[in-house]
């Protein structure tokens, strides 16, 4: 295990802690007034307590180093652990609209609401804290575990005020029917988070391209360099977890030593890991006078016979 992703797993159990508080003081406000939306909330949170599991599971998992099996490390776990996540709220968000619906049905008046909107605004204290360390943390370290489970805290703390501004209008208003139809707006708070979260887990999986701005950075060194007459093709990008990975060719006169070239490269691949973060880089050097540069462009080059 490398020792700085290892060390990531002290914000899992520290998201495992926070669920399980929350949890606590959300299903006590359930049970102190009966409110269906208190009560999606307390679910959400007993979601944040299987994501967190998981995440711990899995930043564990990607901070083992690379092996004979896996050359290039285990960081994609890190996409299981929000895959996962991101499936539970949408089953969340599927009981809580059918406790919702039967609610709205036959509504029931709610009990000893302040003491519940208190227990649930404190959870909510809980949750920011925890969302605000672990988004600092997994925007440092590029750990989609920890941001996904930030993004996730920060959905539930919005989720939550929700609840808390609804339950207050019915004990305000006496519309015991509000109960049911914010919970509907909950559910479908939650399903929306964890809709964003299964999207971004697999295009991950799917190893998309760098993000916008870090490729216009890259093209823009590379570019530096065709300036003085050498030029590159085949550039490709793609992220696995928390690792990048850059491919290029570098065309050169012909007439260029082994020697030169190489040290070209050497200069390429250290500007590409100045304005790219936590990068792997694979150059190929060829040459501007060879035909046969300008034909594997193509991620798969047909079989040709060799030159001579």
């Amino acid at each position: 295990m490398t020792a700085e992703r290892g060390s990531l797993t002290r914000f899992a159990w520290l998201s495992i802690a926070a669920a399980i508080v929350t949890m606590g003081l959300k299903g006590t406000a359930y049970h102190l007034t009966g409110s269906v939306g208190l009560l999606g909330d307390a679910l959400e949170s007993l979601v944040n307590l299987a994501g967190a599991i998981m995440a711990l599971a899995m930043l564990t998992a990607a901070a083992r180093p690379p092996d004979e099996d896996h050359a290039y490390g285990h960081s994609k776990a890190e996409y299981f652990s929000s895959v996962l996540e991101g499936t539970l709220i949408v089953i969340a968000a599927v009981s809580i609209a059918a406790s919702a619906a039967e609610r709205l049905v036959h509504p029931k008046p709610l009990e000893k609401i302040g003491a519940g909107l208190a227990l649930s605004a404190a959870a909510s204290v809980v949750n920011l804290v925890v969302a605000l360390v672990l988004f600092r943390a997994g925007k440092r370290a590029r750990s989609v575990a920890l941001s996904g489970s930030a993004q996730h805290l920060f959905a539930d703390v919005l989720t939550s005020l929700g609840v808390v501004a609804g339950v207050g209008a019915v004990a305000l208003t006496g519309w015991q029917s509000l109960d049911a139809v914010i919970a509907l707006g909950v559910a479908a708070s939650v399903l929306w988070s964890g809709y964003r979260l299964v999207r971004t887990s697999v295009n991950g999986l799917m190893d998309s391209a760098l993000p916008a701005a870090e490729y216009a950075a890259l093209r823009d060194v590379l570019d530096g360099y065709a300036r003085d007459g050498i030029q590159y093709h085949a550039l490709r990008t793609r992220e696995s977890g928390a690792r990048r990975f850059v491919s290029l060719h570098v065309l050169v006169p012909g007439s260029w030593t082994v020697h030169r070239g190489h040290a070209l490269l050497e200069r390429v691949e250290a500007d590409v890991r100045r304005v790219v973060p936590n990068v792997t880089v694979l150059t190929h050097l060829e040459s501007l006078d060879d035909p046969a540069s300008w034909d594997d462009q193509a991620l798969d080059r047909a079989a040709a016979p060799p030159r001579p």
